[in-house]
Order: C-alpha cells, then sequence, then structure tokens
C-alpha cells in the first residue's frame, strides 16, 4: 500500500521533475481513483501541487485533475482562491470546460465580494 496519494499517483503517473519510485505493487487506476475519491482536501492538494507546481506542466491526466480539484471545491466550497486555481486547470485544458471555469471565476468573485 502507498503511504500518502501522491506517491500512489507517483507509482502510476509518473513524475516530471522526480523519478518514479520502484514499488512492487500492482497499479490499477481504478484503485487511484477510489483513494482519490475519499482522500481529504489537503491529501488532494498535495498530490496536485507536488506533481504539476506549475499547473500547466505534470503527468496526471486531465480527467484526474479535473476529478481531483472537483473533489476539493466538494470539501470546501467556500475558497475563491481554490476556485480559481481549479478555475485556471480548466481554462488549461478547455475550451470544453470554459464555461464552468468562467462560472468557478464568478462565484470566487462573489464570495469575495460578499465577505
Amino acid at each position: 500500500m502507498h503511504v500518502t496519494l501522491t506517491e500512489h499517483a507517483r507509482c502510476l503517473y509518473g513524475d516530471e521533475y522526480r523519478p518514479t519510485p520502484t514499488c512492487g505493487l500492482e497499479h490499477h487506476e481504478h484503485y487511484f481513483v477510489e483513494e482519490l475519491t475519499f482522500a481529504d482536501a489537503d491529501a488532494i492538494l498535495a498530490m496536485l501541487r507536488e506533481l504539476s507546481p506549475h499547473l500547466v506542466d505534470g503527468h496526471l491526466p486531465v480527467w484526474i485533475r479535473n476529478l481531483a480539484y472537483r473533489l476539493v471545491l466538494l470539501q470546501r466550497p467556500d475558497e475563491p482562491a481554490l476556485m480559481r486555481e481549479a478555475a485556471d486547470s480548466l481554462y488549461l485544458h478547455g475550451p470544453d470546460w470554459d464555461h464552468i471555469a468562467a462560472d468557478l471565476r464568478h462565484r470566487a468573485d462573489a464570495l469575495e465580494a460578499g465577505a
């Protein structure tokens, strides 16, 4: 078993900045997705920021990034900075999700205006 979500992702998808560790475990994407689904926001953000520190890089599949940000926002729905970070990720991989990214930015602006 992997110790962290980041370690599991690194073994499965690789890491643009560090070598993929030698690991004797079987790697099946559905096990990683199950772990991601039930991970807390801090673990998910740690994975995203370590494996994609500049948002435009990394080996995480786009659909995994999108799912990860969605899960973080479900756990932390009132954090404008996270909404904008998720929106930036969506804009990079659009235009299919540009309308969702625009909505996230609008919601972030509304939250800040109401604060």
